[in-house]
């Protein structure tokens, strides 16, 4: 046999709702924060990876037209 489930104080109840909200909020706050740093390094990620790209497009280029043999 169980025994009976004991009454939660008003008090204890609101503290704990109030803490897993303000956790929720902080959460999603420096998720957000961390989101922007991320997109700053994508951002740069993907930068130079097109520069990197131009530069081998560029090199492919020079190699074609400085062969003797076209």
């Amino acid at each position: 046999m169980a025994p009976a489930p004991v009454a939660v104080s008003p008090l204890i109840k609101f503290g704990r709702y109030s803490a897993l909200l303000l956790g929720i909020a902080y959460g999603s706050r420096h998720h957000k924060t961390l989101q922007k740093k991320e997109d700053v390094i994508l951002a740069r990620k993907e930068k130079m990876k097109a520069e990197e790209e131009k530069k081998k497009a560029a090199a492919q280029e020079s190699k074609s037209e400085g062969s003797i043999f076209d």
